[in-house]
């Protein structure tokens, strides 16, 4: 009785694991094979079959495990295949991520080549425009962390301000190619690199709101200069890290959030593993939490002031873009 116990638990495992390993294949050929509908749809009916004749394979007393030994050997042949896909710089980008932040630091002096500073225009064309822009990080003085979408999805990034009126945003994104769009789950299979985008708050914000008709949040982070400075060069050595050597968009550990919460270590390596980090909507919730933004207030409060859409609506295109958006933001 108890070996049959057993047979039939390892059998409800084995087509556990056969599931799994089916639903993975199906969208890691869903998203990896860049070929045309008709051949993407014929690879995924002959893996289903292969799939099902695995699972007819484990009938239990009955089994034939040439059925499951053959999707076992198929699905580590796509699996080698994904593991050894590698992320590349040379690809047809599209125009927004067509270059790489070249970041350079020189004693307190930073320079950064490719700051993004498109003109966006209100049917989503734009007018490319690369920047070389120069930071005195003496003069460091605060820094905005901001999202747009949500609640529980949202992408995240930080503006930093200093004291000479100049701001840059730091974004890291997917590098898409011309007509691919952003995918969850496609960001689990290696089909996007990663790249680091520093940019204009008339650009990167005013799309989202004034363009693609997005909310955006933004809150100032409680940091004393001197940890603003690691955040600042925590960017920066991503940048260079990434344009050394390309690395995959994961959804999951490497993505617009992780990134932050990976630099806020370095100043508080005490910061716990949290659901919020993946749920990125509540990322601001997680950083109240741990003591990062203004202090005095409930975040109920800090949300509905830090909602700056309407804002940024009104403004347009105006050069004082990034204070009339702060109006009423605690802390600015």
């Amino acid at each position: 009785m108890k070996r049959e116990g057993r047979r039939v638990r390892r059998h409800l495992l084995l087509r556990l694991l056969l599931a799994l390993a089916a639903l993975w294949g199906a969208l890691a050929i869903y998203y990896l094979l860049r070929a045309g509908t008709p051949i993407r749809i014929g690879v995924g009916l002959v893996w289903g079959l292969m799939a099902a004749a695995g699972w007819y394979g484990l009938r239990p007393g009955r089994e034939n495990w040439a059925l499951p030994g053959l999707f076992g050997a198929a699905f580590a042949l796509l699996f080698g295949i994904w593991w050894t896909l590698q992320p590349r710089q040379d690809r047809d980008w599209a125009d927004e991520v067509a270059r790489t932040l070249d970041a350079r630091v020189q004693g307190s002096r930073v320079t950064l080549h490719n700051v993004r500073n498109f003109d966006w225009h209100a049917d989503g064309s734009a007018v490319p425009r690369w920047d070389t822009r120069s930071y005195d990080l003496d003069r460091l003085v605060g820094a905005d962390l901001s999202y747009w979408m949500g609640p529980l999805i949202a992408h995240t990034l930080v503006s930093f301000e200093f004291d000479d009126g100049q701001r840059v945003v730091f974004s890291l994104e997917i590098r898409k190619e011309r007509e691919e769009s952003f995918s969850a789950l496609g960001g689990f299979f290696r089909q996007f690199e990663a790249t680091l985008v520093a940019a204009d708050e008339r650009d990167i914000l005013r799309v989202r709101t004034n363009v693609r008709g997005e909310d955006l949040y933004l809150y100032r982070l409680a940091i004393p200069p001197a940890q603003l400075r690691t955040l600042f060069l925590g960017y920066v050595r991503q940048a260079q890290a990434l344009a050394a050597q390309p690395r995959w968009y994961n959804t999951l550990d490497n993505n617009c959030t992780t990134v932050v919460f990976d630099i806020a270590r370095r100043i508080d390596p005490g910061l716990p593993l949290d659901y919020r980090l993946l749920l990125s909507g509540r990322f601001a919730d997680y950083a109240y939490d741990h003591g990062g933004l203004q202090p005095g207030y409930d975040m109920a409060t800090l949300r509905r002031l830090g909602q700056v859409t309407a804002r940024a609506r009104a403004a347009g295109d105006a050069p004082d873009f990034s204070t009339r958006i702060r109006q009423g933001v605690p802390g600015e």
